[in-house]
């Protein structure tokens, strides 16, 4: 009997150990093949006590349950795993399982379970220390972010994610990289395409020109590293970016080669998806009766599956080819669908936007000082005055004011002042309008010198306590202490003012500068929660139409 025992283990050890083989094998192959052999593997390693074989065949049965478009059982399975993976400390592992579950969240309107899974993956990226993976981080919060309908702070966050590897990116990153921007660009050209100020729907045609370009550069990284998933994705969206840009000819062939990859790989939601853009091509080429069998079929085979997102696209699609075959009451069933789930969404982000607020988290705010708790009041009141910075590096050389260095040292002592005496702090988020496009058409030598007018009217404008910091080319961040937001409305909207009036022309022919500026007060207590709220109010000030003051 124990020589028995002895051989059954040794077989289970083996079926255990090919189940794995079999499961990393079909990662870019076949989709049930692996996700049956990841099951399998878990379901042996569970019942002989394998910790480690059966952390790893449950991640496998993530990755592809996320790879099939099975969001729900996705999440069951992380939510499973993740105390034991947290147990293991931080890891690539578990930063790459929080993301999954936070972009699984988001594409179901989750979005407070989405924003928690991001900003968990990326404080472990930060204390991992690897800035590969605290970019893989800023890209997942900025598909967040898109999903939540903010594609202009999604797009700057991927921006800086990319900047932030630089040359250490590999092709895995770039892939990653160009594929989120892309998928952002389509999101802000839909966002933007009905508007009704020319201006905009101008910006989403750029932004629909800057996802073209994205998902070009994405494939060859796709195919070096053979990431057939992503290719799929990147593929399936240069088709519909190629629709909408009206080349019908070139997008249906995408599309084709895009679907004949996805069957052969067994990517059903991702088929669904293409499916809908060859049936809205049809409707661009007038035949409504085709499109409205094809969409019939993709309703059916994903009632109960298909994320919300493609359920407003198949319905509106639906809605139109009913209209244009004249079958009225069809027409009125799919529209009326296609406005609930609207409504639904735009509920669920509006919630989210109200209620959490992403912080654009850097890798190198490494320098962020903790004082002790026993430090005294009026220390802790003397250290949040805004001396002058002894330290050359604190400040930003082109126009004297602080940088991010200065930022991580001042900040934190700054809102622990605030929070410990009850004082009013309101941050400022300033954004010069349009600054790309204005260094494109004057150059960057008048760039700069805009940017160097701007430092000392924000110098002229405010207290000599009041915290100026440099963030980005065109981004300055203001702290006001001891200020309320009414009285930092007045502030910012007499610096707003200064700047429209101040006579430009002198510097260039024909240039004309405005700022949009985000206000943010506290409570709460904490400089990344402060400083995403006054950025979401800077992009909503952009999205009324720029030169504006708006209030978180």
């Amino acid at each position: 009997m124990q020589a028995v025992l002895h051989s059954d283990e040794e077989a289970s050890g083996e079926t255990l150990t090919a189940c794995l083989e079999v499961a990393r094998a079909q990662a870019q192959a076949d989709l049930s093949l692996g996700f049956a052999a990841a099951t399998r593997a878990w379901e042996i390693a569970s019942s002989q006590g394998q910790f480690s074989e059966y952390l790893e065949a449950g991640r496998w049965r993530c990755f592809y349950l996320y790879r099939r478009g099975e969001m729900v059982e996705m999440l069951s399975a992380a939510q499973h795993l993740m105390p034991l993976f947290r147990e293991q400390g931080n890891s690539a592992s578990l930063c790459e399982l929080l993301r999954w579950m936070a972009f699984s969240a988001a594409e179901q309107g989750d979005f407070e379970s989405a924003l928690a899974h991001v900003n968990e993956t990326l404080a472990r990226a930060r204390e991992l220390a690897d800035p590969k993976l605290v970019a893989l981080a800023l890209n997942a919060v900025g598909a967040v972010l898109e999903r939540m309908g903010d594609p202009w702070q999604a797009e700057r966050l991927m921006n800086e994610a990319a900047a932030l590897v630089g040359e250490q990116a590999g092709a895995a990153e770039r892939l990653i990289a160009h594929n989120n921007l892309a998928t952002v660009g389509l999101s802000h050209f839909k966002l933007l395409r009905h508007s009704e100020s020319a201006e905009q729907r101008r910006e989403g045609q750029d932004a629909l020109s800057r996802a073209l370009q994205h998902t070009v550069a994405a494939r060859p990284h796709a195919l070096a590293i053979g990431e057939r998933f992503v290719l799929a994705i990147s593929d399936s969206n240069r088709g519909e970016i190629l629709l909408h840009l009206g080349r019908l000819e070139e997008a249906e062939a995408v599309l084709h080669e895009a679907l004949a990859d996805i069957d052969a790989h067994g990517y059903p939601a991702l088929g669904w998806r293409a499916r809908c853009s060859l049936a809205e091509l049809q409707l661009a080429r007038g035949d409504a009766a085709a499109a409205q069998q094809a969409l019939a079929t993709i309703l059916l085979e994903s009632e109960g599956r298909a994320l919300s997102e493609l359920r407003i696209r198949l319905h509106h699609a639906a809605y139109r080819a009913a209209q244009m075959q004249g079958e009225a009451s069809l027409a009125l069933r799919h529209l009326e669908q296609h406005l609930s789930l609207m409504r639904g969404r735009a509920v669920a982000q509006l919630a989210a936007q109200a209620r959490f607020f992403v912080t654009r988290v850097e890798a190198e705010r490494s320098l962020e000082e903790r004082r002790p708790a026993t430090q005294g009041l009026a220390e802790q009141r003397a250290l949040a005055e805004p001396a002058e910075p002894e330290d050359a590096s604190w400040r930003d050389p082109l126009t004297g004011l602080g940088n991010r260095l200065c930022m991580a040292a001042r900040m934190p002592a700054l809102v622990r002042a605030a929070e410990l005496t009850a004082a009013p702090l309101t941050l400022a988020l300033i954004d010069v309008d349009r600054f790309t496009a204005l260094t494109r058409q004057h150059g960057l030598d008048v760039g700069n010198q805009v940017l160097q007018v701007l430092a000392q009217m924000l110098r002229d404008n405010t207290r000599a306590r009041d915290l100026l910091l440099r963030l980005a080319d065109d981004q300055i961040l203001v702290a006001l202490p001891d200020t309320v937001a009414d009285r930092a409305v007045e502030v910012c909207e007499r610096l707003r003012m200064a700047v429209e009036q101040y006579p430009w022309a002198q510097l260039a022919e024909g240039l004309d500068v405005t700022l949009s500026i985000g206000l943010a007060n506290a409570p709460p207590y904490a400089t990344d929660l402060l400083v995403a709220r006054a950025e979401s109010a800077m992009y909503r000030a952009k999205h009324l139409g720029r030169n504006r003051v708006a209030l978180a």
